[in-house]
């Protein structure tokens, strides 16, 4: 795991400049750094030294002429079987790297490189003789990629940040992506929160030649489940394939550990990667917040050691700006500062770290996903349901309304991932400035367009895959623990547990219960299954356990007066008043203290863009 950067060469100081944006993202690559500068291009590097962890491994590498020429951000797992392969086609290797499996694979196949990988990646190949650059992001977008075109340089880089060192980066907000962002509580467009900075998107790779820039897609999930198996088949099928994925996620030179949580994504990856150390984080001593209990007496039963960490509401509060810093962008998900204690607990005792990122998503795991079909209203003709809720939308926000609002509207309308903090109304309430940014619907339209024949769980599912995963799971998860130069590695995201969990019935991942009465759903229930298999007997109750994921009690702190008052500054600072309608947000904040309405999740929205801003503005 490292950092990259790079630009097209036309300006005068390319070894200094190089080298601050090198420095930028040194929380990267701590261990090593290496530059190539010519003419044209200039490249830079930092490393975690994972495999191969000597000299031999440090980047850029070149192919045996010097002509072709990388840096690369990620593992591949699978590089010794495409380096025996490559060998035998007459390709000669000077180390043991996979890094120089993907020069001697982009010789060989080109961009069809791409289709025979697997792993995490973000890599820029500079090819001298054709004088062009083509970079690629991985199949989920674990990896992250940007770039920018200002004045004559075309630059890149694992992370924004690192461009603000660069003589042709003019910073500018976009304030188009802080109205996307309310309703998302993150950046759901290639577009960032900085004025002509883009992301590659996952599955994507791109060409510079000659001035002209392409985008492609070059992998996509498709979903076409296969009938004739049982749920209990489907869980064996399920076991294999993740233990052979985890096999591959634990190929390193350095030890590996794992996150562990009270759900089954975690436990499941412990319990099969049989790694020495798992880590765990919580807050106080509530259960619903603290879930270091069970890490321990689950680790206790696999037989490993567990290290913990309580954090502290003076900590979480604390380290805020610097988690924003980190991200680049404002990220509202306040497991993001969990996330973050919990690499820095584990990164004082090692280098790499397994995590369950990516199972509700590929298996069917959220809550939400049971929603499509999952109460007697549901029964009710659509047009009675569709009336209703258009009488509900006119009534003030409550729980119970909003039930019969969501079930007036179809998926395509409803639905916009995990987290829909402010509608279009709202979000127009709250905000001074005038932007031109679409409609949610207008972002999501041309994901459900592509499973517009599928079943509602199926079209959440493909939206949040594409969507949700890499805007919020993944950014937090690559930023969170690069901060702390770890290594974060999801074997539940490979190319073959897709590949099956693609063919699994949608009633093998989102299913009736059939204990409980009919409105009881279980989520996940082949992986379940599958888990259920490959845990402890004393701890197989981790297979039927509500989702927690890092629970963080921000709906409780807000109501303290010690943070109420921190955000009630923010909100009525000047950088609040250039973008805010203060007495709008300041009356969502009253409001939650004083127990008219839970507005915790739209307060640390608008607060955590406010401490963003102030990051990188101020």
């Amino acid at each position: 795991m490292c950092g990259i950067v790079g630009f097209t060469n036309s300006i005068g100081n390319a070894e200094k400049t190089l080298g601050d944006m090198m420095d930028r993202i040194k929380h990267r690559g701590p261990d090593a750094e290496g530059k190539y500068i010519d003419s044209d291009i200039a490249l830079g590097h930092r490393r975690l030294s994972i495999i191969d962890t000597g000299e031999s491994g440090n980047q850029p590498i070149f192919n045996e002429d010097g002509n072709i020429v990388i840096v690369f951000n990620g593992e591949i797992y699978n590089y010794r079987e495409l380096r025996e392969s490559l060998r035998e086609k007459g390709h000669v290797f000077k180390t043991n790297t996979d890094t120089e499996v993907l020069v001697h694979g982009y010789e060989e196949y080109g961009t069809e490189l791409l289709g025979k990988l697997r792993g995490m990646f973000s890599f820029v190949i500079w090819d001298k003789n054709e004088k062009q650059l083509f970079g690629a992001r991985d199949f989920f977008g674990i990896k992250p990629m940007y770039y920018a075109f200002m004045g004559k340089s075309f630059m890149f880089g694992s992370e924004i940040k690192s461009f603000l060192d660069h003589p042709d980066f003019k910073k500018e907000l976009n304030t188009s992506a802080l109205e996307n962002y309310l309703t998302f509580q993150y950046s759901p467009t290639k577009e960032t929160f900085f004025k002509n900075v883009y992301k590659l998107l996952p599955a994507h790779y791109f060409i510079l030649k000659d001035r002209k820039f392409t985008v492609k897609p070059y992998w996509d999930v498709c979903f076409n489940e296969e009938k004739g198996l049982t749920v209990e088949e489907w869980a064996e099928k399920i076991s294999e394939t993740f233990h052979d994925s985890v096999r591959a996620h634990k190929i390193a030179d350095v030890e590996v550990g794992s996150f562990l949580s009270s759900g089954v994504d975690s436990s499941y990856v412990a319990a099969v990667a049989d790694v020495d150390k798992t880590f765990t984080v919580g807050f106080g001593t509530d259960e619903k917040y603290n879930e270091i209990s069970f890490a321990k007496e689950f680790s206790e039963a696999i037989g490993k050691a567990n290290d913990s960490k309580v954090i502290t509401p003076e900590e979480y509060w604390g380290i805020l700006e610097k988690i924003q810093y980190h991200m680049d962008e404002p990220l509202a998900d306040p497991s993001a500062v969990a996330l973050y204690f919990v690499c820095n607990t584990a990164s004082k005792k090692l280098k790499v770290v397994l995590s369950g990122e990516g199972a509700d998503e590929i298996f069917g795991g959220y809550n939400v996903y049971s929603d499509p079909d999952g109460t007697l209203y549901d029964k009710l003709p659509k047009g009675i349901r569709r009336g209703i809720g258009h009488i509900a939308e006119k009534l003030p926000e409550k729980r119970g309304v909003n039930f019969f609002v969501r079930k007036g509207k179809s998926v395509e309308e409803r639905f916009v991932g995990n987290a829909y903090i402010f509608s279009p109304e709202k979000r127009k309430e709250i905000l001074k400035i005038k932007t031109s940014a679409p409609n949610p619907q207008i972002i999501t339209k041309p994901y459900f367009n592509r499973v517009f024949n599928k079943d509602d769980v199926t079209k959440m599912q493909y939206l949040d895959l594409h969507m949700w995963l890499a805007g919020d799971i993944l950014l937090k998860a690559d930023k969170m623990s690069m901060a702390n130069s770890l290594e974060l590695r999801v074997p539940f995201l490979d190319r073959e547990i897709m590949s099956l969990a693609e063919k699994i019935p949608t009633e093998c991942r989102v299913t009736r219960s059939k204990k409980t009465d009919e409105t009881k759903y279980i989520t996940k229930y082949a992986m379940r299954l599958a888990a259920k298999k490959d845990t402890p007997e004393q701890t197989a109750k981790t297979a039927s356990k509500k989702k927690l994921g890092f629970p963080v009690p921000i709906r409780v702190w807000l109501k303290e007066d010690k943070y109420y008052q921190i955000v009630r500054e923010a909100f009525e600072s000047e950088n609040s008043r250039k973008f805010f309608n203060t007495d709008s947000i300041v009356k969502l904040l009253d409001d939650h203290r004083d127990g008219k309405a839970d507005n915790s999740r739209k307060i640390w929205t608008v607060f955590t863009f406010l401490v963003w801003y102030k990051v990188y503005f101020n």
